[in-house]
């Protein structure tokens, strides 16, 4: 099996060409990656059951967000953000933002997000040195956690982290806490409580109303701003809190061919995004001109958010 990537660099003077890449070679992990038997706190990965000092805090989290996070609500929001009116700042000074906010819904790590930035591109690079556009996907994958920010409107964390999942049909039980939506109208809306809901089969990823955070709203602000990065990186940008997809299998009915071929893409990502959190911070200022380069070839200097 082959995945096929847009060459997202070409010439004006060039005709468009593909970028073949061999699953066989893609879908090798251990390029130097060791996958850790536990996480910064010592326990299993996305272990939401585990007594920690954590546990409290991320179960009190998942309850509010599965309560608030309706079909019509992400309708709003996506309206809301749509519109990139925000500010106009380049992609660096966004990772910068993120230094003072930590994710409420994450049990496997307590630092500043651009930490787990670095340390997910940083883990990419060395296993795939090659996939620049992959590098960079790891660098700009949460970014949308600038949501948080006073300058953004300072949303609550149940607005912008933890796992997603479509809206407009049926909630999956594999999705974390699932006992919490039957405090959600949306799961007694006879119009959205169904297997396919407002879908039809293969209707393609592309089509969902997703449960609204920082993946969709940084998927939104990559593609208004017409970034040359390929569809497999915005592929992993919109969906790779999509757990239930891409970990439990869930929704496959709602995807099409070209969803498949992408998901090996996130399922490589996932990876990395997820075992390579760690209390070993990366050094910043030796590593920001490899990623300035990255963030020139593939958008432009100022970005609409």
């Amino acid at each position: 099996m082959t995945v096929i990537v847009q060459d997202p660099l070409l010439e004006r003077n060039e005709v468009n060409k593909t970028q073949t890449v061999d699953q066989s070679h893609v879908l090798q992990l251990d390029g130097g990656f060791v996958t850790p038997d536990s996480n910064a706190f010592g326990h299993a990965f996305r272990d939401y059951e585990k007594e920690s000092e954590r546990r409290a805090g991320v179960q009190e989290f998942y309850r509010i967000h599965h309560i608030n996070q309706t079909y019509e609500y992400v309708l709003s929001k996506r309206e809301q953000y749509g519109k990139l009116d925000k500010t106009v700042m380049s992609m660096w000074e966004c990772c910068e933002l993120l230094n003072g906010f930590v994710d409420e819904s994450d049990p496997d790590l307590d630092e500043p997000q651009i930490e787990h930035l670095l340390q997910t591109a940083e883990a990419i690079r060395k296993d795939y040195p090659n996939e620049d556009w992959l590098h960079l996907t790891g660098l700009i994958h949460d970014l949308g956690k600038v949501l948080l920010h006073p300058n953004f409107g300072e949303e609550p964390q149940w607005a912008v982290v933890g796992d997603t999942y479509p809206l407009g049909c049926a909630f999956n039980e594999s999705i974390v806490h699932y006992e919490y939506f039957k405090e959600n109208p949306d799961f007694y809306n006879p119009k959205y409580n169904t297997k396919y809901g407002v879908y039809s089969e293969k209707c393609g990823l592309e089509n969902i109303i997703l449960s609204w955070g920082h993946d969709e709203y940084m998927y939104l602000v990559a593609k208004m701003n017409k970034t040359t990065l390929p569809p497999a990186a915005l592929f992993i940008i919109r969906f790779h809190s999509f757990y239930s997809l891409h970990h439990a299998g869930a929704y496959t009915h709602l995807m099409n061919d070209e969803d498949k071929e992408m998901l090996e893409w996130l399922k490589i990502f996932n990876k990395y995004d997820l075992y390579s959190k760690n209390k070993v911070k990366v050094d910043v200022e030796e590593v920001k001109p490899y990623y300035q380069s990255l963030i020139k070839k593939y958008f432009p200097p100022k970005l609409r958010w």
